[in-house]
């Protein structure tokens, strides 16, 4: 275990990604160019966990190392779902990816692993700046919050995540939102019956801290991935590019290459990881198999 006092090597190492990978693209190197997103996102991730540890004394790589693991492989999983929906939704597309298949699919496993990791820690990373500034006293616990029925949870998200793929195509592209919220609706409540953590009982219980911080952690994390993605876009390296329907590009405004609309997504899309991540821990045996010290 790492002393709490320092920071640990890993954050060391995180900063030194980040700052060479930076350096390195405005050098004009290919290599980076192409694996720009997920390097700076390992980097950020190392650098994350080692803050979070310093404020909080555990973190995902100190204390949880191998469920880290797990969290890896399965954000490659829970990717994949969306890109099925891509397939029929067309939200979405990817531009200077290597040529070489195996090569293209290692940069696609890295860049998928980083998805979760990345918006847990930053997560983590905000509830631990929360907690230590002993200011925004209006994200800490309040009162019961009315959360309604689950069964009407449970009916909304199933609607919103089957109905996108079996619409015809020109209006299944204006749904691509409803797939973002709709599996929040449509997992919590399970999460919630299995006695597993959901928003539901949060809400309930007036703990909003932990859904705050993720609101934040994905709109945080949606700015960086933008930012990060745009970098590679300047850099004519391996970057995304949207194809968000005209009437929802808000005066042509963007960040990056997001439409400023599309933004709103991120939030939503962080409680969507968290709820099914917690389903799939869940099933996989939770704090059985999972304790919180490896």
């Amino acid at each position: 275990m790492p002393d709490r006092s320092r920071l640990p090597i890993h954050f060391w190492i995180g900063l030194l990604v980040l700052l060479g990978g930076e350096t390195l693209l405005l050098a004009g190197n290919r290599f980076v160019a192409v694996w720009f997103t997920p390097n700076m996102w390992t980097g950020y991730i190392l650098l994350a966990d080692g803050v979070v540890f310093r404020l909080t004394g555990s973190s995902w790589l100190t204390r949880r190392r191998r469920e880290f693991a797990l969290l890896a492989i399965l954000s490659v999983g829970v990717w994949l779902l969306f890109e099925v929906y891509n397939f029929r939704l067309q939200n979405w597309y990817y531009v200077g990816v290597p040529t070489d298949p195996f090569v293209r699919d290692v940069g696609y496993f890295w860049s998928f692993a980083t998805i979760m990791p990345g918006v847990f820690e930053s997560a983590d990373l905000i509830s631990a700046l929360i907690s230590a500034s002993g200011r925004l006293s209006s994200l800490r616990d309040r009162g019961r919050i009315p959360v309604g029925p689950a069964w009407l949870w449970f009916m909304l998200g199933l609607a919103m995540v089957t109905i996108p793929p079996l619409a015809p195509a020109p209006v299944a592209r204006y749904l691509f939102g409803s797939v973002w919220i709709g599996f929040i609706l449509l997992i919590d409540p399970v999460n919630e019956r299995l006695g597993a953590p959901s928003f539901r009982a949060q809400l309930r219980r007036g703990r909003i801290l932990p859904l705050s911080s993720l609101l934040l952690a994905g709109l945080f994390c949606g700015f960086l991935w933008e930012a990060w993605n745009y970098q590679a876009f300047i850099a004519r390296g391996a970057y995304w590019v949207y194809t968000i329907p005209e009437p929802l590009r808000i005066f042509g405004w963007h960040y990056g290459k997001m439409p400023v609309l599309g933004l709103l997504g991120f939030p939503p899309f962080a409680l969507e990881l968290y709820a099914i991540y917690t389903l799939l821990r869940e099933m996989l045996g939770g704090e059985r198999l999972f304790p919180a010290r490896d």
